[in-house]
C-alpha cells in the first residue's frame, strides 16, 4: 500500500517460499579450533543451508568448539536441506578442528546418504613463510 507520494505506509512481508533442489549436493565442512562451519551446496556451488556451532546462540565461546556443538550444527542443516529435497551428499572436510568426525557423522543421523568423504585441507608446498610458533 502507499500514499500518492509514492511513500510505504505499511511495511509489506516477503513470505520465503519453499524451494526445490537437486536431489545431489556437497558438504562443506569447515572445522576450526574455535569453532566448525557446515554449509550445504547444489552442484554449482549454490548455499542451501549452513549452520555453524554458534548459529543460534545455542553454544558460545569456548563450547562451540567441541564435537557436540558441530554434530547439534550439522544435524540441523542437514535436516534442512533434506526437507527441501536432497538425498544424496558429497562431504568435503577441511580443517583440523576437533568437529570433524562428529560432523561426518551427523550429516548421516540428518537423513542425507553420504556418497564419499574428503580430505581438502589445504597444505602448504612450501610456499609463505609460516607465523612463528606460538610459546604458551
Amino acid at each position: 500500500m502507499s500514499t500518492s507520494k509514492g511513500k510505504k505506509t505499511i511495511k509489506e512481508k516477503k513470505v520465503k517460499k519453499d524451494r526445490k533442489v537437486e536431489a545431489f549436493g556437497l558438504v562443506h565442512i569447515k572445522a576450526t579450533f574455535n569453532n566448525t562451519i557446515t554449509t550445504i551446496t547444489d552442484k554449482n556451488g549454490n548455499t542451501i543451508s549452513w549452520a555453524s556451532g554458534g548459529f543460534d546462540g545455542e553454544f558460545k565461546s569456548s563450547r562451540k568448539s567441541t564435537p557436540f556443538a558441530a554434530q547439534v550444527a550439522t544435524e540441523k542443516a542437514a535436516k534442512k536441506a533434506y526437507a527441501m529435497g536432497m538425498r544424496e551428499v558429497e562431504v568435503l572436510v577441511k580443517g583440523p578442528g576437533m568437529g570433524r568426525e562428529s560432523a561426518i557423522r551427523a550429516v548421516e543421523g540428518g537423513g542425507l546418504k553420504v556418497r564419499m568423504v574428503k580430505d581438502v585441507t589445504p597444505m602448504p608446498h612450501n610456499g609463505c613463510r609460516p607465523k612463528k610458533r606460538r610459546r604458551v
